[in-house]
């Protein structure tokens, strides 16, 4: 199992090519990346702010849920912080498991939660100035769904 937050840019295909190097028992890998946007021109800089060690930890928690719920084999989250240029990579999330169902949901289950609980501060950067983002409703109620 690995959490990680990077500063630096990455690569999803290299990544995910690490990460199923040598599954000979994993019949499924699933990966979710998610993409800094650029809004219509709103956003020319998307700033994630972290705690470090903080954040790495309650990220993890979420993570060992995920892999007893759905008896996984590993899983990796890759998350980046620091100013995110739109159309670059923001977070890369890898299930491994026996079967399909179990990669994909324990997949979507952490990206819910990375979006609307996980321990980050968001901000975009636009023409308009600086403004927080907080998670929406609908996060929310993605996130609730597993409770």
């Amino acid at each position: 199992m690995s959490v990680r937050l990077t500063e630096a840019p990455f690569d999803p295909g290299a990544e995910l090519t690490a990460f199923t190097a040598g599954r000979t028992e994993t019949g499924a890998v699933a990966t979710f990346t998610g993409i800094a946007r650029a809004e219509a021109g709103a956003t020319a800089i998307l700033e994630l702010e972290a705690y470090p060690g903080f954040t790495e930890a309650e990220i993890g928690k979420i993570a060992q849920q995920a892999r007893a719920r759905w008896d996984l084999h590993d899983l990796m989250i890759l998350h980046r912080v620091g100013q995110i240029a739109p159309g670059e990579p923001i977070v890369f999330v890898a299930t491994a498991a026996s079967h399909r169902r179990a990669a994909f949901e324990a997949c979507d289950f952490l990206m819910d939660y990375l979006k609307s609980r996980a321990p980050f501060w968001k901000k975009e950067h636009g023409p308009d100035g600086r403004r927080w983002i907080e998670p929406t409703a609908q996060d929310h109620a993605d996130r609730d769904r597993w409770d």
